[in-house]
């Protein structure tokens, strides 16, 4: 690397209905905590609207590292299920494209940091498959993972893989919000789990062919009062500026 900042990537999401706070026109966008995240890092954010496979194939090649974001369930033909009752609005061009700046990011050998939907993106591209709806699915053996408390609050523990590249970031156990009604079913091939909550639910897992870390709960959310979450982002700098 020369002088010049890293450039991490965000991948976009997309409004899909209209609302009058933006005239009635579709809007591309990402939450302003993951660009409050890089920037505080030292790195320069640059915002990947949803596009073509060829577009984000084009956006890879302009950046030194990777986030993928959170958003629309995923569509469970991804992993050749059917529709569950539970599951939520799906966006297959985002599925598509998310995918598609993961395979790029992998082969261009930069570091990716998934965050709740970027961790089911990241085992889906990896052949695992998703609960759909965690709470109907697992029932009350479960605990409350979309919590009704503010998001810069932590809400349940996460206990940590000792030998895993996480557990430099984060210690042997955290307490993490949570904001998700799906979750990771088959782990995918080529995936570790690193981290779960006392109930059993995957909260992160890293590839062991990769440079990518992906982890269920929101660090963006809580950069204000929580060093540890601002260690995700200042990680995922030095990771670009070594690699």
């Amino acid at each position: 690397m020369n002088n010049m900042k890293p450039v991490i990537g965000i991948s976009g999401n997309q409004l899909l209905k209209a609302i009058s706070a933006f005239e009635g026109t579709s809007v591309s966008y990402t939450p302003q905590n993951f660009v409050n995240g890089v920037q505080q890092a030292g790195a320069a954010p640059l915002i990947l609207p949803v596009g073509s496979e060829e577009a984000a194939r084009t956006y890879v090649g302009l950046i030194d590292a990777l986030i993928l974001t959170g958003g629309h369930d995923v569509n469970p033909m991804r992993y050749n299920e059917s529709p569950h009752k539970r599951l939520q609005a799906i966006f297959p061009q985002r599925d598509t494209f998310d995918l598609a700046l993961l395979d790029a990011a992998i082969k261009k050998g930069i570091p990716v940091l998934g965050v709740c939907r970027g961790m089911q993106i990241v085992n889906v591209y990896y052949g695992g498959s998703l609960y759909q709806d965690i709470d109907s699915q697992l029932g009350d053996q479960v605990l409350q993972h979309i919590q009704k408390s503010s998001f810069d609050i932590p809400i349940h523990k996460i206990s940590v893989e000792k030998e895993s590249y996480l557990h430099q970031i984060t210690g042997k156990e955290m307490m993490v919000n949570s904001f998700h009604h799906q979750a990771i079913k088959v782990v995918g091939k080529g995936l570790n789990v690193v981290a779960k909550s006392p109930d059993g639910i995957i909260e992160a897992v890293e590839a062991k062919d990769a440079d990518v870390l992906a982890i269920q709960w929101h660090p963006e959310t809580m950069l204000q009062n929580d060093q540890v979450s601002k260690n995700f982002f200042i990680d995922l700098v030095k990771r670009a500026q070594n690699n």
